[in-house]
């Protein structure tokens, strides 16, 4: 990097506020050189040091993504985001508005100094700009990532002043002008604590302080050994089914001929299961998230074993509704998504896959092999005009996207489907990706957005494939989807009583 110190522009002319502010920064930047705090010579410098770039804060990033929680997941990637724009703010507009000399090192001890000295301009401060970023974005979205984070945010902050590179009020214009910046990507992206799903419609439920009367079965092929533990180390009274995939329906039976309460943990095709189990004993389900994507449960707000504890405990529930499909004699329900066309292929290969390379990577092969591959258009008749499609996705409520990726659901009892078609033609990858950018626009060459309450699809070919909530079948003749509005009673923490 060059220096961006032009030293032939002419000092501005004497002002009396801003030269006595200059004259206490340098005392309180003196002041600072004069501290001698134990052990901060060798920590503050590395430190300094390892924020160069970014780099300290993309690995607290990694490290919180590996956790492998969706609260951590989010408050990392809240906070490179808020990073990101100080970052591009500092460099465009910050360095190259006030041309600040660095302080100069004499008061300094030598054993401060940094290996490489900054040769960019002093004001604002890039690394306190980018640790207020980080910091500030990952507390908006998880205040405990964010406790934890602070300490180290406000240390490297301070080591720019203690090693001699910045006078106090670079700091603290970057400290600001990185907090402004994760404010800006929130008001951009709302964090999911400010898209909270509405309280109503309410259920009186039972309480569970002791988890007495509440069977939950656990799929272990999903990885569930680990939640159910601390479900019932928090729940003692509860009683836990653990069992293979292909036992989970007869399990489910039994646990609802005796539980006041039907728990289930595992992914959203077990889910689904559960959910049909419970509709039809009429029993309140509890969700415990045990899959990869967990729709259902974090649109209802259940992240993890502390919120459905919560709400067990204080009995605390509401109404959602469930999406229906039937076709001939098979009869069938869903809680996220329902869909025809290239999805339920894309299913289908990544499922060939994944037990060999892993769930994402066999996502991309699917998508590869399903949109190179040579074929037709799905022909179907909605209504009375037959029409081409490359696929039919119908939600359990309105789905909020924002461009190329899948939104959430705000209401999970809106009382619609929401039912978006990607229009048959030429290239049917351009036009799947048209429709991912348009997100929930209604219309457009390529796809088409409406919502309803029922639909009915006519002459649908015979071996078509359909995919409701991960499931894939096969189906032909006439399909029919309607919503059961506010069908099903489920645990979830209400808003009030959030842990944070």
């Amino acid at each position: 990097m060059s220096p961006d110190v032009d030293l032939t522009i002419p000092k501005p002319g004497h002002h009396v506020l801003r030269d006595r502010l200059l004259a206490l920064d340098s005392r309180l930047f003196e002041f600072a050189a004069e501290q001698h705090w134990p052990g901060a010579e060798r920590v503050l410098p590395r430190l300094s040091r390892s924020a160069n770039h970014g780099v300290l804060w993309f690995a607290a990033g990694a490290l919180m993504a590996a956790t492998r929680t969706p609260r951590a997941r989010r408050a990392a990637v809240r906070g490179l985001a808020s990073l990101s724009l100080a970052s591009l703010t500092i460099n465009t507009l910050g360095k190259r508005s006030v041309r600040r000399p660095r302080p100069v090192l004499d008061p300094v001890p030598q054993v401060r100094h940094l290996k490489r000295q900054p040769i960019t301009t002093s004001f604002p401060s890039g690394h306190s700009a980018s640790a207020a970023a980080f910091a500030t974005g990952v507390a908006l979205e998880s205040p405990a990532w964010g406790a934890a984070v602070a300490p180290v945010a406000w240390s490297v902050a301070l080591s720019r002043v203690y090693t001699g590179v910045h006078f106090p009020s670079d700091v603290l214009a970057g400290a600001a002008l990185g907090a402004c910046a994760a404010y800006a990507v929130r008001g951009l992206v709302p964090t999911r604590a400010q898209l909270r799903p509405p309280a109503r419609p309410r259920a009186e439920v039972p309480a569970l302080p002791e988890g007495e009367g509440l069977v939950l079965v656990a799929n272990i092929a999903s990885g569930t050994s680990d939640r159910v533990r601390t479900l019932l180390d928090a729940l003692p009274g509860a009683e836990v089914v653990e069992c293979e995939p292909d036992q989970v329906r007869p399990e489910l039976e039994k646990a609802a001929a005796h539980a006041r309460v039907l728990g289930v943990c595992g992914g959203d095709g077990t889910v689904n299961t559960a959910a049909e189990v419970a509709l039809r004993h009429g029993l309140p389900l509890a969700v415990l998230p045990g899959g990869t994507l967990n729709h259902f449960a974090y649109d209802l707000g259940v992240e993890d074993v502390r919120d459905l504890t919560r709400a067990l405990e204080h009995g605390h529930a509401v109404r959602v509704d469930v999406g229906r499909f039937r076709n001939g004699t098979r009869r069938g329900v869903f809680l996220n998504t329902f869909s025809l066309g290239v999805y339920p292929e894309l299913v289908r290969e990544r499922d060939t896959w994944s037990h060999l390379i892993g769930s994402w990577p066999a996502g991309v092969v699917a998508a590869l092999r399903v949109l190179r591959a040579d074929r037709h258009p799905l022909q179907v008749r909605l209504g009375t005009s037959a029409r081409p499609l490359w696929l039919l996705f119908a939600g359990n409520g309105t789905y909020h996207r924002m461009g190329l990726a899948p939104g959430r659901r705000l209401d999970l009892a809106d009382g619609v489907l929401d039912v978006r078609v990607v229009h048959g033609g030429r290239r049917p990858a351009l036009r799947l990706l048209a429709a991912a950018v348009a997100g929930p626009l209604t219309r457009s060459p390529a796809h088409a957005a409406v919502q309803v309450g029922r639909l009915h699809l006519a002459d649908v070919a015979p071996g078509s494939l359909l995919a409701y909530d991960g499931e894939v079948i096969e189906v032909e003749g006439e399909v029919t989807l309607e919503k059961l509005p506010e069908a099903l009673t489920v645990y979830r923490p209400l808003p009030g009583h959030s842990h944070l």
